[in-house]
């Protein structure tokens, strides 16, 4: 109850104009930014550091978390309608949403996305403000041992994803971990799988990899087929493109099940969204009576990696209002534009500047509000698209992942990655090789190495320093329990179905 005094003092900053103004500024650049793959919130934040030098503290941050929740959603657009996802966390959410547009049900995908958002971020603010302290120091607990731990679980639960043959999904999830070690080596500083290419050293980027697996490959597919009809059907009008009430029904645990896994996964530094929507994915898919509806169109497929998220993004601000720590590359941006106006996030912070500290706590709620109110509004134009003509529609999903993919570095050496990728997109398509593995792989791989090396040096090479701990010890053996599990259960191998062929 102590912190309902200065809460109430932080509502009262976040509804003064400028900062409402600030909050549709934010979320407005966050949706574009989404929709646009190839910039991020991070990069988008990093950009506008400077034009928030004039603006109070308190309005710049407001922006910042208002690009943060918008993106997280604007991603969700083109992974829905176009199959092609804007941010690493909506990488899941391609599988039943587009699965869901090609049924002509695009707009009840979107729909439980916005509201599952809010839900999420809602009760990820509540936690944030309730149960920081105590999370915060469940946190700190997580060292290199425990982090390698974690993403060995998510790694088997990507596998536990492919839906028909998991030895292929294992396959997907090796290339992606493959593409992860492309660049310089973390503790020698030589280059790896380079092949003399300058532009490697830095590693294979996620949204070339992405959109030529996801956008490109799926034009391809759609070119192979002499089908003049458009790609998909779509309703329009409101009541038509809204979830029906089987649909809240069916994803109500789906969104409580996503924000809890969410907001607890995004406060540890390094997981982020993108593990946190796994996770959520891989849940339902576990609890569902009928697993084999998933990447099928299933709704709760696109309910609980949204809302994971989306909490993930909450639960990443945790760590750094309470301790100064950045949970994710975003935050680590705004960490460094906090310093720059002269506030240190940390303990402290709620005590010297709370105004501050719980005002932009306060904003959340209403960015969040903000962006389900927008969102719904907008859900039957976003559907319109669907309805354009493919030979209209193809071109046009190829000319935003060519400029998408460009805008990465002003560079055509990016573009050919994507069409590289498109390629074997189209590839994997055709020998029903699922992509979403590999693509995951690729974002967490590199995290996965940092932490696994890490750990060995801290045990000058023992393995025994994953067994030892006992949280890095109860995580692999949850590993070691699914993957025996999943090598046990025998079950009957669906009929390949083509709208399904990513699951």
């Amino acid at each position: 109850m102590e912190a309902l005094v200065p809460l109430l003092d932080g509502v009262r900053v976040a509804l003064l104009s400028v900062n409402l103004l600030a909050a549709v500024v934010g979320v407005l650049i966050g949706q574009l930014i989404g929709v646009l793959p190839g910039i991020g919130p991070s990069a988008a934040i990093a950009i506008l550091l400077p034009v928030t030098f004039g603006l109070d503290p308190i309005a710049a941050m407001i922006t910042f978390v208002g690009i943060y929740y918008g993106a997280m959603y604007g991603g969700t657009i083109t992974s829905v309608l176009l199959r092609i996802p804007g941010e690493s966390a909506s990488v899941i959410t391609t599988l039943d949403g587009y699965a869901m547009a090609r049924q002509g049900r695009a707009g009840p995908a979107l729909g439980i996305a916005a509201v599952g958002s809010f839900i999420a971020g809602t009760l990820g603010i509540l936690g944030l403000m309730f149960l920081a302290g105590p999370l915060t120091r469940v946190a700190l607990a997580f060292g290199p041992p425990e982090y390698a731990a974690l993403l060995l679980l998510a790694f088997s639960l990507v596998v536990y994803l492919t839906g028909r043959d998991r030895l292929k999904g294992a396959a997907s999830v090796l290339l992606g971990l493959w593409l992860a070690t492309v660049g310089v080596d973390l503790i020698s500083g030589l280059p790896r799988f380079t092949f003399g290419q300058l532009k490697l050293l830095s590693g294979v980027q996620f949204v070339p990899v992405a959109i030529g697996l996801f956008g490109l490959a799926e034009v391809l597919a759609a070119a192979a087929t002499a089908d003049p009809r458009p790609i998909v059907r779509a309703a329009f009008r409101v009541r038509e493109v809204l979830p029906t009430a089987a649909d809240w029904v069916a994803s109500r645990w789906a969104i409580l099940r996503g924000t809890v896994s969410g907001f607890v996964v995004g406060m540890l530094p390094g997981a982020g969204a993108t593990a946190a929507s796994m996770i959520a994915y891989t849940v339902e898919r576990r609890v569902a009576r009928d697993p084999h509806r998933f990447g099928r169109g299933a709704i709760e497929g696109v309910a609980a990696p949204e809302s994971a998220n989306n909490a993930a993004a909450v639960g990443a601000m945790v760590p750094l209002l309470t301790l100064g720590l950045p949970g994710s590359a975003t935050t680590a941006v705004m960490l460094g534009g906090l310093m720059l106006f002269g506030l240190r996030p940390g303990p402290l912070l709620f005590e010297q500047h709370p105004a501050f500290a719980w005002g932009v706590i306060a904003s959340m709620p209403v960015s969040n509000l903000l962006l389900v109110l927008i969102n719904l509004v907008a859900i039957p134009l976003f559907v319109a698209v669907l309805r354009v003509p493919r030979g209209v529609l193809m071109p046009a999903i190829v000319a935003i992942a060519v400029v998408g993919t460009y805008s990465l570095e002003n560079h055509l050496f990016e573009v050919w990655l994507a069409l590289l990728f498109a390629a074997v997109g189209y590839a994997m398509t055709v020998l029903d090789y699922p992509p979403a593995p590999l693509v995951l792989a690729l974002v967490l791989g590199r995290t996965l190495e940092e932490s696994v090396r890490q750990s060995l040096l801290l045990s000058h090479g023992s393995l025994a320093i994953f067994v030892t701990r006992p949280i890095a010890a109860a995580l692999l053996a949850v590993t070691a329990a699914l993957l025996l599990s999943t090598l046990l259960r025998r079950r009957p191998t669906p009929a390949p179905d083509r709208a399904g062929r990513t699951a």
